[in-house]
């Protein structure tokens, strides 16, 4: 998800600043893109002009970030196609612009992935960019807050881009991810730093064993991927009534390989997760 409020997103007159007007710089494909997405670069080229074109119209993504959109962005966003199980379902919520679930569809084309996000003018660009890159056989998108859709949707992998803090988010990831299934929230620098925080709340929810830090090579120099692995566990959650309650589920509107660890968990040790 990029952040749609970010200050790159407002236009800006004079003083040398970026505007939705000012024609954006020519975009080179890095020669990595073609190894990452093999027969699906030319829908990758087209997600990529999606986002610097009606992306930034829509304010779903800053000026700034169109000349570095292959490198931050979407082989930033294919990473994750080194810790993601083959041939299984991926529900990425938060996904704003189709971060990192559309890139990922498309560097992985053995997944189904469901994009969920509740604002109105993301979710149209949603469904629009999915059918113009053909990706509707397998790639849904539902208009809904993640904590609306626990106990109508699940799956093995969860995944979330720059949507909440590690404890925050724990609330609305773990009642859509299956039993043995793990949350992967993309972070930073400070991921380490998050799961201490996050580590007492993430005991009380059940998870089973402290989550770990993944580092995903995106093939870009400085441009890897920071990836935090929360392991659902095959027990119950135990706060899952506490977190929702008072909330009414609505009905919502539908339209391994690679990686290394940079962070231990003090629970049971496990490799990454092949892709």
């Amino acid at each position: 998800m990029l952040g749609a409020d970010s200050a790159d997103v407002v236009p800006t007159t004079g003083g040398g600043g970026v505007s939705r007007e000012t024609p954006p710089p020519p975009v080179v494909v890095p020669a990595v893109a073609a190894d990452v997405f093999g027969p699906h670069l030319v829908q990758a080229e087209r997600y990529a002009a999606l986002l610097g074109t009606d992306g930034v119209v829509r304010g779903l993504i800053g000026p700034r970030e169109v000349p570095r959109l292959w490198e931050r962005h979407l082989l930033n966003s294919a990473a994750l196609r080194h810790v993601v199980p083959e041939a299984t379902h991926v529900v990425d919520i938060g996904s704003g612009a189709g971060l990192p679930g559309i890139p990922l569809a498309l560097a992985r084309p053995d997944l189904r992935v469901t994009l969920v996000e509740p604002l109105e003018r993301r979710y149209h660009f949603l469904r629009e960019a999915v059918a113009a890159l053909d990706l509707a056989d397998r790639c849904h998108v539902v208009r809904a807050r993640a904590e609306e859709l626990a106990g109508e949707l699940a799956a093995p992998v969860v995944t979330a881009r720059a949507v909440a803090a590690l404890d925050k988010l724990a609330g609305w990831a773990l009642p859509l991810t299956s039993t043995d299934g793990a949350v992967l929230a993309i972070k930073g620098r400070t991921a380490a730093q998050e799961i201490e925080t996050a580590w007492p709340t993430l005991r009380r929810w059940g998870v089973p064993e402290e989550p770990e830090v993944l580092t995903c090579p995106s093939g870009i120099d400085g441009e890897d991927l920071v990836v935090v692995r929360v392991l659902r566990g095959t027990g119950p959650l135990r706060t899952s009534t506490q977190a929702g309650r008072g909330r009414q589920p609505r009905q919502a509107k539908a339209a391994g390989r690679g990686a290394s660890r940079t962070g231990g968990r003090r629970g049971r040790g496990g490799g990454a997760a092949r892709g």
